[in-house]
């Protein structure tokens, strides 16, 4: 069978050959194989109750579309370019093999909203895999946060010392960040998850057809409500290429500390062969580059998104053949974000903290200055911007002499605040500082914990 054949007698001449080229989607749309048969089977029968197939015609149906299936995953199907996409692919094959039945399967429906019921379906998919990989990725850092509570390192803004915290507390704001994208990407499935099949191509059909019935059997909440929207609308992808960038945002973040983690500078972690890689040339490296390629991975699905978007801006109702362009992208950046979900679930898992080197990283920069603060307010009764002028004038002493706010004598410290007792040293450890940090979301590690398994609890 022709393509002309598909398209019908309105045509009598072959496409240039570069039309050919340009126009078909079979090479990446051949994804959609599962999620075109699973819609096939559901308009079938859908059209066998409803009187408008016999059920000997929906019985060849199924039985020819369960052996292309078969073709297809044993890698025996030929893909025709000139059958253009997945969809007259199946349809062609299937006329081969049970004649007249075949062609009856396209009664009531469209390429139109057959393509994007094949994409919402695999969209749904992906998203429920991404969903279990970022659950993995959560049980990972909660696992690793309990495991280290109390190791202390220090807690940064603008890459400067700030304050004492511990590594189980870094680790658990990124459990809140996944948590919040395992949410926005929930919202994308329930919005997407009505079926556009029997909007055909854009105004509905006459035949009898039970929208209800093939959305039900396709695990949709309810059909979509207005057939041409049900066709000439992508924003579902744009919603998930939106929710996916700011996911894959935070995954680089993490890489990008896993990265100054590692090196000498830091030295605050290790990790194992399984997830670094050696030089060609300098046999001392070990290099984190699975975690340089999760930091480079925010390019590929904001690309998606303006790709999308620029390619959605302006179009007319309904179905325009710019939409063909959806694809590519979508499944890049679903192949994409799933690969860094779980080589940053591997390197969470995979990675120890060396707590010398964070303990080491605290004596630096005067990370109790805010607890010297704090203590004047609570003992001294100093309002908190008098207190915090007080420790400026101590710290610029300490760093002078270069030592430490602890290392201060008292004689000094009193120079600057007469009231001042030898109490003070008492808050200027960084075990005392995390220590004192029980406010609900603080860093203590009692609350550390109960944050971990308040985590577990709701996430996983």
């Amino acid at each position: 069978m022709s393509k002309n054949d598909m398209w019908g007698g309105r045509f009598s001449g072959g496409p240039a050959e570069i039309m050919e080229k340009i126009n078909a989607s079979i090479g990446f749309d051949k994804n959609l194989y599962k999620q075109d048969i699973q819609g096939s089977l559901a308009h079938s029968d859908m059209l066998a109750a409803q009187g408008i197939i016999t059920n000997e015609d929906r019985d060849a149906i199924h039985q020819g579309l369960a052996e292309i299936q078969h073709e297809i995953e044993a890698g025996t199907f030929d893909f025709k370019t000139e059958l253009e996409d997945i969809h007259m692919n199946v349809e062609a094959r299937l006329r081969e093999k049970i004649g007249d039945p075949g062609a009856r399967l396209h009664t009531g429906r469209s390429r139109n909203d057959q393509v994007i019921t094949d994409v919402r379906l695999w969209t749904r998919d992906a998203l429920d895999g991404l969903d279990a990989l970022m659950a993995d990725l959560q049980r990972a850092l909660i696992d690793k946060a309990e495991a280290h509570a109390d190791v202390l390192m220090p807690g940064y803004t603008h890459l400067q010392s700030a304050q004492p915290v511990t590594f189980g507390h870094h680790l658990m704001a990124y459990v809140e960040m996944v948590g919040r994208d395992r949410g926005r990407l929930a919202d994308c499935r329930r919005r997407l998850n009505e079926c556009p099949l029997g909007a055909a191509a854009l105004a509905g059909t006459s035949f009898p057809i039970d929208r209800q019935m093939t959305a039900k059997a396709l695990g949709f909440d309810r059909p979509t409500a207005n057939s041409m929207d049900s066709v000439g609308s992508r924003d579902f992808i744009l919603e998930f290429l939106a929710a996916g960038s700011i996911h894959a945002i935070h995954l680089s973040r993490l890489a990008e500390e896993i990265v100054m983690w590692m090196s000498d500078r830091f030295a605050f972690i290790t990790l194992s062969d399984a997830f670094t890689t050696g030089s060609s040339i300098m046999p001392q490296k070990k290099n984190p580059d699975a975690a340089e390629l999760v930091r480079a991975k925010p390019g590929r699905l904001l690309g998606a998104f303006i790709s999308v978007s620029t390619m959605m801006k302006g179009l007319p109702m309904t179905f325009c053949k710019d939409m063909q362009e959806d694809k590519e992208p979508l499944f890049d950046a679903v192949e994409s974000l799933t690969l860094a979900v779980a080589a940053t679930a591997g390197m969470v898992d995979d990675m120890q903290p060396r707590p010398d080197r964070m303990l080491a990283g605290l004596e630096k920069g005067f990370p109790t200055a805010t607890d010297l603060a704090d203590w004047c307010v609570r003992v001294l009764n100093l309002p908190f911007r008098d207190a915090h002028h007080v420790t400026g004038a101590l710290v610029a002493k300490a760093e002078a002499r270069g030592v430490d706010l602890a290392e201060l004598s008292l004689e000094e410290m009193q120079s600057v605040e007469k009231r001042i007792t030898s109490d003070i040293y008492s808050v200027l450890s960084p075990a005392a500082s995390v220590a004192s940090r029980t406010s609900f979301g603080g860093t203590a590690p009692s609350r550390v914990r109960e944050a971990a398994a308040a985590a577990r609890k709701q996430y996983l």
